[in-house]
């Protein structure tokens, strides 16, 4: 995760950056936050919580060393977790925790694609790779519960103050982080943005939801206080541009936070298999957003960027998050068991489009790799972790 900010004195000592032991889901929490100079005093102070923090590229998974943990990584600093020895296979928690569902047919039916049984956006058809109905909204939901968990209960970590101002949540999704943050601070002017108009009617008197791209010019005409981003990795071709948007969006002391988890899987203990299933998946991921000309493992270059942009202050916390329920200690059990289900939903969301249609598989090659990737997912004997 990482949050920065943007300062009004140009003069200003060079940013901070920090890291810290952090707790994450299914991928890599990594936050960072910076403010950035300008030329107003107060200048506004970025901070981007991205779920897998400041790791180098390098940090995703190959087969090559399976259950390695890379050495001179940022995630070096967090401690090994431990694993339970004493869970048995029969933990109710490893069972098959995905279901069935049904994409209800609505009026707006015709706004939209399928594509392998799942629904699709038609606005800017193509610039997003995950789907968009019921199934993955329900997926987006659980992830925004997972974030909670891993933050304690809180939606951000920028310091914002008690009266954030404007705040703009960019690739809002079901809009349910928005929701949260316009509950909890009313005096707030918060707008949600996004390519699919999938945010439901009834919402807080101080949020609205706009169809949008975001890696179109920006024509706000009113700067905001807060730019908040999370779990956006494949989404965006110019990464750097769009932070340049955000720079130039944000008032004078104000922050942006990008939440991001890192599109990698790690053992501390050597328990991945040869040729896993995982890492097979995670290879052909990344490989397929890159053909696709867009970046899955940002979150590892998000650090960066944003200080290249010109914020200062940035901060990066990394937090290293279970994909399944095998940590003994409680809090990383209870996050394993949420990222779970969260890997879980997640496997056929980022698997079909980018498979078939860039790497031209026939869906059944995905399915079966699939398959294989749960198994492994549901097999105590393995401590897959991301950050």
């Amino acid at each position: 995760m990482a949050s920065a900010g943007k300062e009004t004195d140009t003069s200003s000592p060079p940013a901070q950056a920090a890291a810290g032991d952090a707790s994450s889901s299914t991928a890599a929490p990594h936050e960072s936050s910076a403010p950035a100079p300008t030329s107003a005093p107060d200048a506004p102070r970025a901070s981007s919580p991205a779920p897998q923090t400041s790791s180098p590229a390098p940090q995703t998974a190959t087969p090559a060393a399976p259950a390695e943990q890379p050495t001179g990584d940022a995630t070096d600093i967090v401690p090994a977790i431990e694993p339970d020895d004493a869970r048995t296979d029969s933990d109710s928690a490893f069972g098959d925790g995905s279901e069935s569902y049904t994409t209800s047919l609505a009026s707006s039916i015709l706004d939209y694609k399928y594509e392998n049984g799942r629904r699709y956006h038609r606005f800017r058809d193509g610039e997003y790779p995950l789907p968009n109905d019921e199934k993955e909204q329900d997926r987006l939901d659980l992830i925004h519960h997972l974030h909670n968990l891993i933050l304690d209960g809180k939606l951000h970590l920028a310091s914002i103050g008690r009266n954030p101002g404007r705040v703009l949540d960019v690739g809002t999704g079901t809009g349910i982080w928005a929701i949260d943050f316009a509950d909890e601070y009313p005096s707030a002017e918060v707008i949600g943005t996004d390519l699919s108009p999938i945010q439901p009617p009834w919402v807080p008197p101080n949020l609205k939801f706009e169809v949008d791209d975001a890696e179109s010019e920006w024509t706000h005409a009113t700067k905001f206080d807060y730019i908040h981003l999370r779990t956006l990795g494949g989404s965006f071709k110019d990464v750097p541009k769009l932070l340049r948007q955000c720079y130039n969006n944000l008032n004078p002391g104000g922050w942006i936070e990008w939440q991001e988890y890192q599109t990698i899987a790690r053992a501390d203990d050597n328990s991945i298999p040869p040729n896993s299933a995982m890492l097979e998946w995670v290879k052909n991921l990344n490989e397929a957003a890159e053909t696709f000309g867009k970046v899955m493992n940002v979150a590892p270059l998000i650090k960066g960027h944003v200080e290249d942009v010109g914020f200062t202050n940035v901060q990066e916390v990394i937090k290293k998050i279970p994909m399944s329920p095998w940590a003994k200690a409680p809090h990383y059990k209870e996050l394993g068991k949420w990222n779970l289900l969260a890997m879980l939903d997640s496997l056929q969301a980022y698997t079909l489009r980018l498979f078939t249609n860039v790497l031209h598989w026939e869906p059944v090659r995905a399915e079966v790799l699939i398959a294989n990737v749960r198994k492994e997912l549901l097999d105590p004997r393995i401590h897959f972790y991301s950050t």
